[in-house]
């Protein structure tokens, strides 16, 4: 399986040979679906937290009597259906949303989502993406030359979660001037999971041969 590597400026650098335990898996949605669950679990704060009736402040008198006056009786100020009562069945940040995660399922996930995108055409590789300074033009023309090089007009024109930038390694320049831009986001190959490859439409995939290197670690480790 062979894809084309473009340069930035759009041009055509050459040809790469993807490997087949990253770009040949078969497609699993059963697969991807429990691990995103996972990994959205595992990512929650879980710090929402409200009072229930035993909690809140005041309503130890029973506010009037149980017979005689004419209205309904209540036993007190702290029920959920009083102004300042307490909350029935809210959040409590007791619990705990985190769930364990095989690492080869979370590694076949991967190499299954990337399969998938591949298949789609909506993986690109650029042989570099380099900045001499951090500049969001420059990012903006970049985007731009790929879009126009590999005919997705949507990687420049849509407007969130347009694609999600792998590089091998960190790079501070290149990471700055995509952050203006919310519907791009950088992160490293080494980093790199099913949830922004199902959230972002594109993946653009720098320095192929280090950037997959580190990949077909992942998946085969």
């Amino acid at each position: 399986m062979k894809a084309q590597v473009f340069k930035q400026d759009g041009g055509k650098a050459s040809e790469i040979t993807l490997p087949e335990s990253v770009f040949g898996a078969k497609w699993n949605p059963d697969l991807v679906h429990e691990v995103v669950v996972v990994m959205q679990g595992n990512a929650r704060a879980g710090t929402a937290d409200t009072k229930d009736r035993g909690e809140v402040r005041g309503g130890g008198k029973k506010p009037w009597k149980q017979k005689g006056t004419g209205r309904a009786r209540h036993g007190s100020r702290r029920s959920p259906i009083w102004t300042g009562g307490g909350v029935a069945h809210g959040p409590i940040s007791a619990k705990d949303y985190t769930r364990k995660l095989n690492k080869k399922v979370r590694a076949k996930a991967l190499a299954v989502t990337l399969s998938k995108k591949q298949a789609e055409g909506e993986v690109i590789f650029v042989d570099a993406l380099s900045f001499s300074a951090p500049k969001s033009a420059d990012a903006k023309a970049i985007v731009k030359s790929l879009s126009s090089a590999a005919d997705k007009k949507e990687l420049s024109t849509k407007r969130k979660n347009a694609a999600v930038i792998v590089l091998p390694g960190r790079d501070a320049a290149t990471e700055k001037s995509f952050r203006n831009f919310g519907n791009y986001e950088v992160v490293m190959a080494k980093d790199l999971n099913p949830v922004d490859l199902l959230t972002y439409k594109f993946v653009v995939i720098a320095d192929p041969e280090a950037s997959l290197e580190t990949l077909e670690k992942r998946v085969t480790n």
